[in-house]
């Protein structure tokens, strides 16, 4: 038989350290960051049990939706270390967007799970204000989400991070590699850094008693700026240039780098040959691979190398393409060619 001993206090939600409240405040807190996201379709405020979005105001004729969704990775942890917790929520989109508009899908609403042991208020207002600025650069609203108080769960001042984003296509417009052929260029865009790939190595390098601090000047600030800057989001740039030139296959160089996110768009008849020579790379690759004795192999296989995604257009195209994406902001290089693929050679073969 099990018996109870009753306190004679009372007992609060609080008391085992959950504070409804403290999420009160957050949501009033974030409430003008959310709003600044808003855009034609969305119905609901912050606040609902769900959220609802009208797709007639986009005038779709034959729309096929995509979802994605992501997160940051370890790269949280460098937030953690800093308490720089600003850039983070960009991150997030990004790794959701540039996933839908690889597809030639307009993002048009973002939700986020924010997820934490005891909840900071202003932490958690100053991520979600980060998430708030990725919804603006990619054009999606940030139409609702989640803030879930889970003591126990996760350390003392550490939080995780999902997001999910919901975009539109014409039927017509899917791009899927498909009509890639030999003779196509392939353009490269520059990234703004790691992105949120390759975290748990650069980690390990970073933080290891020979490796630099996070504090030493790095580029035009430290180490630790670098290694936070936000992923870049493409989203803009890409849709512009579908109305410019035929896109027919573009690739979000994430997890993987470009020996395993290239191959998922091209057909099985062709290969992607690559000249790392055609772009620079930023220092902080250099310096990774010397940290670590990485050889080119897995460094091209765990980080972007400095493209943070690549596009595939007829060559009479290209140069339009190029001028397209400059316009957007963006620095393109032509980085190779889509060639025949002979038997048994890999679909992706990288020189230079």
């Amino acid at each position: 038989m099990i018996h109870h001993t009753i306190a004679n206090k009372q007992t609060h939600y609080r008391d085992a350290g959950v504070d409804i409240d403290a999420g009160n405040r957050l949501v009033s807190m974030i409430r003008r960051q959310v709003a600044s996201t808003r855009r034609p379709g969305v119905m609901t405020d912050i606040g609902g049990f769900g959220a609802l979005f009208d797709l007639k105001p986009s005038r779709y004729q034959d729309p096929l939706l995509v979802a994605t969704t992501d997160g940051v990775g370890t790269k949280l942890k460098l937030a953690f270390l800093t308490g720089r917790h600003d850039t983070v929520g960009i991150d997030l989109v990004a790794m959701s967007v540039n996933d839908l508009v690889v597809q030639g899908a307009e993002p048009l609403f973002f939700l986020d799970y924010f997820a934490t042991g005891r909840l900071d208020p202003d932490v958690a207002a100053t991520v979600i204000a980060g998430i708030a600025d990725g919804c603006r650069q990619a054009g999606c609203a940030l139409i609702g989400g989640e803030t879930a108080e889970m003591p126990d769960c996760y350390p003392v001042g550490e939080y995780d991070l999902a997001g999910f984003a919901v975009g539109a296509v014409e039927r017509q417009r899917v791009i899927d590699g498909r009509s890639i052929i030999p003779g196509d260029a392939i353009i490269g865009l520059a990234s703004s850094g790691a992105h949120s790939n390759g975290y748990s190595l650069i980690r390990k390098l970073v933080l290891s008693p020979e490796g630099p601090g996070l504090d030493d000047p790095f580029g035009d600030g430290t180490l630790a700026d670098v290694l936070l800057t936000p992923t870049r989001i493409y989203v803009r740039a890409i849709l512009d240039l579908m109305t410019h030139v035929d896109v027919k296959g573009v690739v979000h160089i994430t997890g993987g780098g470009f020996w395993d996110n290239i191959p998922r768009i091209l057909p099985a008849a062709v290969t992607a040959h690559i000249d790392k020579g055609c772009w620079p790379r930023p220092p902080l690759f250099t310096l990774l691979q010397q940290l670590g004795s990485i050889d080119e192999w897995e460094l091209l296989r765990t980080f972007n190398c400095g493209i943070g995604m690549v596009v595939v257009v007829a060559t009479e195209q290209a140069e339009t393409a190029l001028q397209s994406l400059r316009h957007s902001g963006e620095t393109p290089f032509i980085i190779g060619t889509i060639q025949p693929r002979q038997e048994q050679q890999e679909q992706v073969v990288i020189r230079g």
